[in-house]
């Protein structure tokens, strides 16, 4: 199982400073954990996540479940040998997945019917099943099956998906049969304040050792998915971690770690690396732009990536504009190099109880 202990609260907002642990170690929160949908975030080994300091990794059950399988990865010991990190992983149940992939899903009591997105096969996960499938794969933290609702549901659409998603988690308890690993429950509710206050009751009630937020950034305003993480945060038991999911940039992390929110993750890094987007202090910069061309300089100077230590800007966009594999991996170092920093100093600036630094944040994705 799991210890979940706040060290320090902020004087300046309600961000906290915690320590998560696990049996395959600490996690200082709060945390970012990079995306590793397919047993490896993209583009890097574990010797690179350790040496940037991940502390904790995630792993997608239904990109996992269709392939290669679950029962293969617990026979070859579990995703933790099979990824070669023998440090933390969470793993997502895949509602999100069957869901956003899957535009023929239907939906019952029992669970979802789903095609492929690979081969158009048949499926069909259920509560029950999502914890099966993540047993099998032996993350430390799991997550309750849910659904979760489109950003544009009304209210009587909204309210019915959160009374299945707590019926869901109920289930998702039930099944559970590993004392090793934490399930963690889903508070839904969409873009409604009195409904997401419902469903965390709902959540808390079935008594997790954690809780996530579900359902935001799903294409709503950013300030609609602050107001919603505003309120739904403290509703959470303030001695257990709280995981905002999917979400986001630099400024997302840092606005909703002054909400008390501990635990995120999302793609953003690696993909907007793949595309030649690499965040930097103070703003991005888009490496495809004919003014890097023949710059000579870091991607940033005070960086202590692998990247910025040893190429230049010139380098790295000639190797991008030529469709060089080594482009997408120098350039996801940095940017998952720099999210980690990002946390860091989100952290330190808690331990010291000094104010975040807002005009820097609100300049992170103005270039």
């Amino acid at each position: 199982m799991i210890h979940f202990e706040v060290i320090k609260k902020h004087s300046h907002s309600s961000a906290r400073l915690g320590l998560l642990t696990t049996a395959r170690g600490k996690i200082e929160t709060p945390c970012f954990m990079p995306v590793g949908t397919q047993a490896t975030v993209k583009a890097l080994t574990p010797d690179d996540l350790r040496g940037f300091g991940a502390q904790i990794i995630l792993g997608n059950t239904y990109h996992l479940y269709l392939r290669p399988g679950h029962e293969l990865i617990r026979s070859l010991g579990g995703l933790h040998k099979f990824m070669n990190w023998p440090h933390p992983i969470l793993t997502d149940s895949g509602g999100f997945q069957v869901f956003s992939l899957n535009e023929l899903a239907k939906v019952s009591e029992e669970g979802v019917a789903f095609q492929s997105h690979l081969d158009g096969s048949s499926h069909f996960i259920s509560p029950e099943r999502s914890i099966e499938i993540q047993e099998a794969l032996g993350a430390d933290i799991i997550m309750a099956f849910d659904e979760p609702t489109p950003h544009t549901a009304d209210l009587g659409q909204t309210e019915k998906s959160l009374l299945l998603t707590t019926r869901w988690a109920k289930r998702c308890k039930d099944a559970l049969q590993s004392e090793d690993q934490a399930l963690f429950g889903i508070v839904q509710g969409g873009m409604f304040p009195e409904l997401r206050q419902q469903s965390a009751r709902q959540i808390m009630d079935i008594d997790f050792p954690g809780y996530a937020i579900g359902g935001l950034s799903v294409g709503e305003e950013k300030s609609l998915m602050y107001d919603i993480t505003g309120h739904t945060a403290p509703l959470l038991p303030a001695n257990k971690p709280r995981y905002l999911m999917g979400v986001g940039t630099p400024e997302d992390l840092l606005q909703c770690s002054s909400m008390g929110v501990d635990m995120f993750d999302c793609v953003m890094p690696t993909r907007n690396a793949r595309n030649g987007s690499l965040f930097v202090k103070g703003g991005r910069i888009n490496l495809r732009n004919a003014q890097y061309k023949s710059d000579s300089g870091p991607i940033e100077a005070d960086c202590p990536c692998y990247t910025c230590k040893n190429f230049s800007r010139a380098y790295l966009r000639h190797l991008l504009m030529a469709g060089e594999i080594l482009a997408m991996r120098l350039l996801t170092l940095h940017n998952s190099t720099f999210y980690q920093q990002w946390m860091a100093s989100l952290r330190k600036a808690i331990a010291e109880d000094v104010p975040f630094n807002l005009d820097w944040s609100d300049q992170i994705l103005s270039g």
